[in-house]
């Protein structure tokens, strides 16, 4: 099946076909950075460092540009408070975003293009509007005039008309119409400027983006993303800079927007101060647990957030993570009495119906996952396939005991698929099942004890020395390790 987005431009599901084959070019709208990172931050990341992946999985060679805002309002605003430089002030906050990213497992961008280092490119795109009539200089300012491009509001289906109707601020009366856009502003003291043909200034808010993604993808790049409150106006006003440069639309070929974060129905956001920084939120809840909580569901719908909202997150990641624990510690123990020799059975020539099952039950959720996926990157869909598949293995896990050795050894091959899906779809694309860190010699040390007693403990069980199974049971308990048996072994945990 071929993968179907939905796409803002056209408000309809469409097959996805890449500009250039085999390869995926992505422009995303990044941060502001003059404040700490927050959950609001890490939505649209995750989203799509998950969509990267599952891209990267279906065998596509994806490059994603995510810009930083360096300048702007907010942070010369900051730096004018505090008596900071601006460039200091976006620096320390970048680092902090690629700390908080890094925690949460998000891949690194390809590039992270900077206003302040692409002023030349900037200047450049705004030349070449004035001289093509696009736009127009007044006293060190330029705007562009929309009116010049008689398709804009296709995006967000706003009609010139009714938005010159609703201007309800004081209209600069240097403007040739209400609602033209800032290209370049004239310097201000103390602000940031830059030389240019119209005096000393620095970039509108818009033709950044349209000048970093055509300088690093190219006109008709594949997915131009952002949070769906960029619609309008810095998406509509971004449409239609680049198309009168270019000449040759489309400026990007797919417009993809997430929907919000909100708390108690606003947008979680730096200005409202209604937010928690992702450092402190990473101090207690796991990066597995956030990602759970963003990926469960659809990108397109809003998030509510709330503290019983990511502990509900938390339980449901638990127990995918119990499960996936369960299953390899499952395996491990079949795989002691040895593998069977010979060619893999498909699940139809299982004759053990439980291990049939089993096979089948992976089969449909490798199947189910990928379909979610594909139907416009439906994340929340495909981790209900991961659990459903997660039934099944717990159903699994109980019938052990009714298979004898050699029918417990023909289920390897299906177990180990079953722990493939989970590592390969449910680790790798979505990044909900966190690769097992590297352990010190103090805790390989930790975990060689706690398997020496569980050892010992089942001896004493052997020889029905119950008091010294409880005793062991009891104190492990009493130190935070929960001691779970089985009919293949016993598992502690913490």
């Amino acid at each position: 099946m071929a993968i179907q987005i939905y796409n803002t431009l056209t408000r309809k599901k469409e097959p996805f076909v890449p500009r250039d084959p085999g390869h995926v070019s992505i422009y995303v709208c990044g941060i502001t950075p003059y404040d700490e990172s927050h959950l609001g931050h890490a939505v649209p990341s995750i989203i799509w460092d998950a969509i990267r992946r599952f891209l990267e999985f279906r065998g596509y060679k994806v490059r994603l540009i995510q810009n930083f805002t360096d300048i702007d309002d907010k942070i010369i605003a900051r730096a004018q408070a505090t008596g900071e430089d601006v460039f200091e002030i976006s620096q320390r906050y970048i680092e902090e975003y690629f700390e908080a990213m890094d925690a949460l497992g998000v891949k690194r961008a390809d590039l992270y293009p900077r206003v302040s280092q692409e002023i030349p490119a900037i200047i450049n795109m705004i030349e070449r509007l004035v001289e093509k009539g696009h736009a127009y200089a007044v006293d060190g300012d330029v705007y562009f005039d929309i009116t010049s491009f008689p398709e804009y509001g296709k995006l967000s289906g706003q009609q010139l008309e009714e938005l010159e109707a609703g201007v309800r601020l004081a209209v600069d009366e240097r403007k040739r119409h209400p609602m033209d856009f800032a290209l370049w502003k004239s310097a201000k003291p103390g602000e940031p400027a830059w030389d240019s043909p119209w005096g000393k200034g620095r970039p509108g808010w818009h033709i950044e983006c349209s000048a970093m993604s055509l300088k690093y993808l190219g006109n008709g790049f594949d997915f131009h993303g952002g949070g769906v409150d960029l619609v309008f106006p810095h998406h509509e006003n971004e449409i239609a800079q680049s198309e009168a440069y270019t000449g040759e639309p489309p400026f990007a070929r797919c417009w993809v927007h997430n929907g919000l974060l909100q708390v108690k129905d606003e947008k979680m956001s730096k200005s409202l101060g209604n937010f928690t920084p992702l450092t402190d939120l990473l101090t207690k809840y796991s990066a597995g647990v956030i990602r759970f909580y963003v990926l469960s569901s659809h990108y397109r719908s809003p998030l509510q957030y709330s503290e019983e909202k990511l502990e509900e997150a938390r339980r449901g990641w638990e127990r995918l993570i119990d499960t996936v624990e369960n299953l390899k510690h499952l395996l491990a123990s079949i795989e002691r009495l040895g593998v069977p020799q010979g060619e893999e059975l498909t699940s139809a020539e299982i004759g053990v119906p439980p291990i049939r099952q089993l096979a089948e039950a992976v089969e449909s959720a490798r199947t189910k996952f990928i379909s979610a996926m594909e139907d416009d990157f439906n994340t929340a869909a495909a981790i209900a396939a991961l659990f459903e598949l997660a039934r099944n293995v717990n159903t699994f896990h109980g019938q052990v005991a009714d298979l004898t050795d050699d029918e417990r050894r023909q289920s390897v091959p299906v177990l180990r698929e079953a722990a493939a899906v989970f590592q390969q779809l449910g680790g790798g694309i979505l990044g909900l099942i966190e690769p097992k860190p590297t352990t010190s010699g103090t805790e390989q040390l930790t975990e060689a004890l706690l398997n020496l007693l569980v050892e010992v403990r089942q001896r004493a069980r052997d020889k029905k020395d119950w008091a010294t199974a409880d005793f062991i049971r009891d104190e492990l308990g009493k130190l935070g390790v929960k001691l779970e048996d089985s009919p293949v072994g016993t598992r502690w945990k913490l």
